[in-house]
């Protein structure tokens, strides 16, 4: 005390020595460290090292208590070599080194870090090491999840495939059931008309009132016509009809077209024309283009009872890339005809079916649902596409777009008129086809008009014919004939013999494809598609003969209903 003043001495705590704090840290570091000395033993030199010093957290990453004073081989036995390389390459080295390595006594994985403590006489290895078994366990899924993901997308994408051809089979089925009704419908009603006509027919003949059958007549064939009608229908939806397709000029199609436009639509419908004065030309059949716009137009006035108007215009379009894929087409140049109307309209719902064959949204018994179906398949096989837009109580707009086709002017052909065509009588015709009923009508048919003709049932008898007739003026074959011949190969020898042959082409449906598209088939070449009329099919030949034959002599045509 001094002064009177009592004086506390605040005497600093001995500091750590520094080995303290290397214990300090030693024992509460995080990772698990040990020093191990290497020995002798008896599998050899420096075979064998004892953990002459190991913190806390040496169990706790390695699973193994008390290891301080215990042999490696003691330890694990079945790993000892492995741990001894390790370590023993730092040792001889001086090197330190990293690895990872599976402590399999204990099902850890340790991710090591090591070091030579000293000299090599000393023996020591610094070890630093932690558990890493979580994070090879994940590494590991991770992996084998890679490894399986491209199986497992490509086993979700067959999955996702399988579902969607699955529902794609049951839209299709429904389809095909829509499809086979409708087509059963009214199929057995021509049928019935065709077959009632037959027997009212041989009924009145065996009584002898053959004077009776004519209206017999008459309602039989107009029931076939109408059969043939609906399987172009069908044949044009799935686009297997035989096209006659020529460099049209739409514009003048329309204006030909829109007088019988407005006598069908009646006074209550304003019918206008805006064409497009530079439109573009296109390849195309005009016999089914007339029809589709006619079946069009048709639909329009139904969709207005009470009036409206009818608009009928054409327009040139250029597509890009993208306009052109949202339309499922080329990229190009397009020539287009719509049909637009202010009738009722559209359901949302149902836009997307108007399509289908024989579906229909108007009331049971006044539509077939065959028109736009028809409308569709023409011009997809006509490389275009028919688009509608529709708003219920706004109206209807359908488009038909088709590809520009580059023609001169003079290359557009107008229809011709076979009615005035002369054939020319003693001519040698050759028939062929496989339907004995059809080739028996064929060949009387021709010989009513004077023809000499010869017969042959399928394509090697037709050759036969060929080699035993070779003043053959005129080759009438079906496109599909059994034998391993077709028609079209039949024709392409009998050119072979006779350059200038005409030839007649009778086809049903799919054969017709191996007549398109081929510039060799235009001349001297006519396509007749079944069933076809009697009146037709005598056309046709006299209108070849007469390109063929330097003397065509006029005759007459008969009428149909006296065959």
């Amino acid at each position: 005390m001094k002064d009177g003043i009592a004086r506390t001495d605040h005497t600093p705590p001995a500091p750590v020595v520094g080995h303290e704090i290397y214990r300090i840290l030693f024992e509460n570091m995080d990772d698990g460290f040990c020093v191990i000395r290497f020995l002798d033993g008896p599998h050899g030199p420096l075979s064998d090292y004892v953990h002459v010093l190991a913190n806390s957290a040496y169990e706790r990453h390695t699973g193994i208590p008390n290891v301080v004073g215990q042999h490696l081989r003691d330890m694990v036995p079945d790993e000892a070599d492995d741990w001894i390389a390790f370590y023993g390459k730092v040792l001889h080295t001086g090197e330190p080194i990293r690895f990872r390595n599976e402590l399999v006594a204990t099902g850890r994985h340790l991710e090591v870090s090591s070091f030579r403590i000293g000299a090599f006489e000393d023996r020591l290895v610094a070890v630093l090491f932690k558990d890493v078994t979580e994070k090879v366990s994940a590494e590991g899924a991770l992996h084998q999840l890679n490894e399986t993901l491209e199986q497992r997308v490509a086993d979700a994408l067959a999955q996702r495939e399988h579902a969607e051809n699955a529902l794609r089979q049951a839209q299709k089925m429904e389809a095909v059931g829509q499809l086979t009704g409708g087509l059963a419908h009214d199929f057995n009603n021509l049928l019935a008309g065709i077959t009632g006509a037959f027997e009212l027919i041989g009924r009145r003949v065996s009584q002898g009132r053959a004077e009776e059958v004519t209206r017999y007549v008459d309602a039989g064939l107009g029931a076939a016509q109408r059969a043939a009608a609906l399987t172009h229908r069908l044949l044009a939806f799935s686009r297997r009809q035989t096209l006659s397709p020529r460099a049209t000029n739409a514009n003048r199609l329309v204006e030909d077209f829109i007088d019988l436009v407005r006598r069908t639509m009646g006074p209550q419908i304003t019918v206008q024309a805006e064409l497009d004065p530079a439109l573009w030309l296109a390849l195309v059949d005009p016999n089914q283009l007339e029809n589709a716009l006619l079946n069009l137009c048709i639909n329009a006035r139904d969709a207005m009872p009470d009036g409206g108007n009818l608009v009928i215009s054409t327009l040139n379009v250029a597509l890009a890339d993208n306009d052109a894929r949202s339309r499922s087409l080329a990229p190009g140049d397009y020539m287009t005809i719509t049909v637009s109307d202010s009738g009722v309209g559209i359901a949302a719902e149902d836009v997307d079916r108007v399509f289908e064959p024989f579906f229909t949204t108007k009331p049971t018994g006044k539509g077939t649902g065959q028109g736009l179906s028809m409308v569709y398949g023409f011009a997809r096989q006509s490389n275009g596409i028919v688009r509608i837009r529709s708003t219920q109580g706004a109206g209807t707009q359908v488009r038909i777009y088709l590809p520009r086709h580059d023609a001169l002017p003079e290359d557009v052909v107008d229809t011709e008129d076979s009615r005035c065509v002369d054939p020319s009588p003693d001519a040698t015709v050759l028939v062929v086809d496989d339907e004995p009923t059809v080739r028996m009508m064929m060949l009387d048919a021709l010989a009513m008009i004077g023809m000499r003709c010869i017969e042959a049932a399928d394509g090697a008898a037709a050759l036969a014919m060929l080699d035993r007739h070779p003043d053959i003026d005129l080759l009438v074959t079906d496109v599909g004939l059994p034998g391993g011949l077709n028609g079209r190969q039949v024709a392409d020898e009998a050119r072979r013999r006779l350059p200038d042959l005409g030839v007649l082409f009778v086809t049903g449906y799919a054969d017709s494809v191996v007549l398109q598209n081929d510039a060799s088939l235009e001349d001297r070449t006519l396509i007749l598609t079944k069933p076809f009329s009697i009146e037709d099919l005598q056309r046709q030949t006299a209108h070849l003969l007469a390109r063929n034959l330097a003397r065509p002599v006029s005759i007459t045509l008969p009428n149909v209903s006296s065959l």
